[in-house]
């Protein structure tokens, strides 16, 4: 049973996540995620996780449902379905480390390409690549929003486009992983927090209701300004944390 003080830090990091990710559609994930790895297993984590981010992304869509670019999310979801085909072959489930490191070096992977390499979501087959990639690295490494970010800062999208249509794209990925994980926690005896879970999604509608109004204030430079700054942030805390239990071998 989980002790109040790490129910209360889960319930904030729910909120806060939903707020950041209700202003620049990533980050926001990335605090919930860490959270939730400190006080819970690693399949646990992830199936909170995965139900949490799918709450918070419907009522993103929904709030900005008019800005979704749907030939992006379908050529993106086709892509997830055969990451996901794949992923149930090798039945990977990773450490916390892995899941660190994984999230925290690759948007600087990213960025090492050459700037005419970098992926751009609107251009013709990157959108299936997008999704077939994210895909296998929800499941490898727990996360993908990182690499989902690049995509979509090198497209010409606007602010309302990019949140709305990540925010709709990763509702199959979170679903699948949702189910991915919580197969393993059943089979591992991890317990779920029902009532703690049930709150937080509670809140992330919360948190991505305050976030309209401060989005509407940013302009699209501002947006990928902070939005860049906000990845490398969170990368650097991931890499650190996750060499941390390299380090001790605490996990």
């Amino acid at each position: 049973m989980l002790s109040l003080f790490a129910s209360i830090s889960i319930a904030s990091a729910a909120f806060t996540g939903a707020f950041l990710s209700g202003i620049f559609g990533m980050a926001g994930g990335q605090i919930v995620l860490a959270v939730l790895l400190y006080f819970l297993p690693v399949s646990a984590a992830m199936t909170m996780f995965s139900a949490l981010m799918f709450s918070g992304g419907a009522w993103r869509a929904i709030l900005w449902r008019k800005h979704i670019d749907w030939s992006i999310a379908v050529r993106y979801i086709a892509g997830s379905v055969l990451g996901m085909g794949l992923m149930l072959l090798i039945l990977f489930v990773p450490s916390k480390p892995v899941v660190y490191l994984g999230l925290g070096l690759t948007p600087f992977l990213g960025d090492m390409l050459p700037k005419k390499w970098r992926p751009d979501i609107t251009k013709r087959g990157m959108g299936f690549l997008c999704g077939f990639i994210a895909m296998i690295l929800q499941i490898a490494v727990g996360g993908a929003g990182n690499v989902l970010d690049m995509f979509f800062q090198n497209s010409p999208l606007t602010r309302y486009a990019i949140v709305a249509t990540k925010a709709f794209t990763l509702l199959f990925s979170q679903l699948m992983r949702f189910l991915y994980f919580g197969v393993a926690a059943l089979e591992g005896g991890e317990n779920l927090p029902v009532e703690l879970l049930f709150i937080c999604v509670l809140l992330t509608f919360a948190g991505g209701t305050a976030a309209v109004g401060l989005l509407k204030r940013l302009t699209d430079d501002s947006f990928r300004k902070w939005t860049k700054w906000l990845i490398y942030g969170m990368s650097l805390i991931y890499v650190a944390r996750g060499l941390w239990l390299l380090w001790t071998g605490e996990y």
